[in-house]
């Protein structure tokens, strides 16, 4: 593997090392090396880890045809090979752990790279790269996770929650099997975990339950089939039939407002899984083949953007343009305010999959709060672009395998 180098801007380590200081002051400042001698833990301090003044982002990569799995670190562009994985048929993350599913149980994957983010500054670090086990449930299940805990949703809507702390350490653990069965994914928010019930008849319902799966809240509200969800600033975003609903936590009080569409939606243009970078409060997802769907949660208001026919999408949000990967194998930068588009890319992609597409193995855009990075399977290899500078290609990763399934940790 090489990587091929544009223009890159220079990161300045020194001066972002030097606000996250002021910002840990209080807490005793930054322990850059795990092990070193001190009379008093510092804050941030993570056992094992080593704390870094940027962002540590890596890559997972799989292909499902041979198993092969990857993970490029895109600090210093090397590529460390993992565990051959077959029957591999989706890669998700939570961040820090790669979930490759397959039809016997979802392998995890430690990247070794993450953030904490403690309000008003964040904690970057970096590990080993290490296996750490099996969790049960075949194709179907849905795995979400945060700080604190792994809540396994299985296909038949039961339910189990692992410590993250075992994970933490490279093991599995026993777990918390929550009472009664839920429509989509058990999502952790706010030391809380949020759940539809099995609507029936009716709409799902919203409930907010404790970690053990105790029913502590039930907000009045209701969501029609729903698919697709997203953990933002503003709170929990779940997608419905009608719209979005946002669940929001307030000094321990839980409510659900709806997000409406405005209009009717045929189902095939519904959004019904979102992609946003981490932290953004703007979601973005596809609303049939030749249009996408921009959600500003702070706003409540949804945008539809008006593309050619559709591989991909997402946005870093905050006045930076929607990206889309069309079929015609470029990428298309789009104002969402005005829906006109502002940058196009020569064709990156030779071998683009028609419309409709195994979402599973399709190319995915992963975005963070500099660069975006598109997977090229054909081609083996992954382009990191700078969409704040008319979406040029800033470098290339050429790579052994072929990535054709990928995911960004670290953020």
């Amino acid at each position: 593997m090489f990587v091929r180098r544009d223009v890159i801007s220079p990161v300045s380590a020194l001066l972002a090392l030097a606000l996250l200081t002021a910002g840990c002051a209080s807490g005793g400042g930054i322990e850059s090396k795990p092990g070193s001698p001190s009379s008093t833990t510092p804050h941030g301090y993570v056992e094992g880890a080593t704390e870094a003044a940027e962002q540590q982002s890596r890559l997972l990569l799989g292909d499902p045809g041979t198993g092969d799995t990857a993970v490029l670190d895109l600090i210093s562009g090397k590529v460390h090979e993992t565990e051959r994985r077959t029957g591999v048929t989706a890669l998700t993350t939570d961040g820090r752990f790669g979930y490759f599913h397959g039809a016997n149980g979802t392998h995890v994957l430690d990247s070794g790279a993450w953030m904490v983010d403690h309000g008003d500054h964040v904690h970057y670090y970096r590990a080993t790269i290490r296996d750490v086990g099996q969790l049960p449930g075949g194709t179907g299940t849905l795995v979400r996770g945060d700080a604190g805990v792994t809540v396994v949703t299985g296909a038949d809507g039961r339910a189990a929650v692992y410590r993250r702390a075992g994970l933490e350490k490279g093991t599995i653990g026993a777990p918390v099997e929550l009472p009664g069965s839920y429509a989509g994914a058990v999502v952790p928010y706010e030391e809380h975990l949020i759940a539809l019930t099995r609507g029936g008849e009716g709409p799902a319902r919203v409930v907010v339950l404790d970690r053990s799966g105790k029913r502590v809240a039930s907000p009045e509200a209701g969501c029609e089939d729903p698919r697709g969800d997203a953990v933002t600033r503003r709170g929990l975003v779940l997608g419905c039939a009608d719209g979005a609903l946002l669940v929001h936590e307030d000094d321990g009080a839980f409510t659900a407002e709806k997000i409406p569409y405005g209009e009717d939606v045929p189902k095939d243009e519904r959004a019904t899984a979102f992609r946003h970078r981490a932290g953004s409060t703007t979601l973005t997802a596809p609303a049939g083949t030749k249009a996408v769907w921009v959600l500003d949660v702070t706003e409540r208001a949804w945008t539809r953007v008006r593309t050619g026919p559709v591989v991909a999408a997402n946005t870093a949000g905050e006045g930076s343009p929607l990206i889309v990967l069309e079929t015609d194998g470029a990428l298309h930068g789009y104002d969402i305010a005005d829906g006109k588009e502002s940058a196009v890319t020569d064709r990156l992609l030779q071998d683009v999959p028609e419309i409709p597409t195994d979402a599973a193995t399709a190319p995915v855009l992963e975005i963070d709060r500099s660069r975006a990075y598109l997977n090229d399977p054909e081609g083996k290899r992954v382009y990191e672009i700078d969409y704040n500078d008319s979406l040029r290609v800033a470098r290339t990763f050429d790579l052994d395998i072929r990535p054709s399934m990928m995911a960004e940790t670290g953020r």
